[in-house]
């Protein structure tokens, strides 16, 4: 049965978080997950947009609570329901669920899937006021994370229609770089190129200038920047936009870190959830 701890977060008096620890039988250990929402959040007439968010151990680092707090005191975004689940074996449950890497890593990455959709979702569609619209469904995760987020909503676009990547892990592949590498051996490229459109989703993709120092192909562009352009190539050959569909953030200086994604966490937040 899950277990609560609730407590009032000084910083915020306006919300409430809630740690929440779920015996996962999908993952065969016990997943506990930050949950901040309004204070008032049980007696709202109309059901919360959620933001679902991997690498939920960064919580606080990330400032979520505040930018929330500033955010909606102002009335630019929306309230929000916030699920963050903090992360176990971190190489193994995030990837892609249905190639693992060179080194068979993202092994675990479907039974994740699975705990997401049919242990977390429901139990917290069942005892809070969350909305099941995809389109006020966010998902988003950092580095790892954030392939994982990316996966699960691209194979579950019925559940997750907007999509948030700090730092993607994007040069996951198939091959290592002495074994005979192209990019074509990237996963995620090829899972998208591979695939049918999905309509509705919508990408927020953020890489750093000093994300890393790898240059594999000698271009003077770093992998990350690469790897998350050649993505946004693939998106837009697939049928989405810049215009519509795509945001991309560099940030000058940006490392791949939670001291550059806190920075940005905001921005992130006032595309997602928006006051229209």
């Amino acid at each position: 049965m899950p277990t609560f701890l609730e407590e009032i977060s000084p910083e915020a008096s306006k919300m409430k978080q809630t740690t929440l620890k779920l015996a996962s039988v999908h993952l065969e250990r016990e997943v506990t997950v930050q949950l901040i929402f309004p204070e008032n959040g049980r007696n709202l007439a109309q059901p919360l947009p959620v933001l679902w968010l991997n690498d939920g151990q960064d919580l606080k680092v990330l400032g979520v609570e505040n930018s929330l707090k500033n955010l909606i005191s102002t009335k630019k975004i929306k309230s929000v329901f916030v699920v963050a689940i903090e992360a176990g074996d971190r190489l193994q449950e995030y990837g892609t669920m249905d190639v693992p890497d060179y080194k068979k890593r993202g092994a675990k990455s479907r039974a994740y899937a699975d705990f997401v959709l049919q242990e977390l979702l429901p139990f917290l569609r069942k005892n809070y006021p969350i909305s099941a619209a995809p389109a006020d469904n966010v998902f988003a995760g950092l580095s790892l994370g954030g392939v994982s987020a990316l996966d699960i909503s691209w194979h579950y676009p019925q559940f997750f229609q907007k999509i948030g990547v700090f730092s993607g892990s994007f040069w996951w592949r198939k091959k290592a770089l002495n074994a005979g590498y192209v990019d074509s051996d990237r996963i995620v490229h090829q899972q998208i190129r591979m695939g049918a459109y999905k309509p509705g989703l919508k990408f927020w993709l953020q890489t750093g200038t000093a994300d890393e120092t790898s240059d594999r192909n000698k271009n003077g562009i770093i992998d990350s920047i690469d790897d998350t352009q050649d993505l946004i190539t693939e998106l837009i050959l697939k049928g989405y936009t810049l215009q519509n569909d795509i945001q991309y953030v560099e940030v000058v200086g940006g490392k791949h870190n939670s001291s550059t994604w806190s920075q940005v966490f905001p921005d992130f937040l006032l595309w997602a959830f928006k006051n229209n």
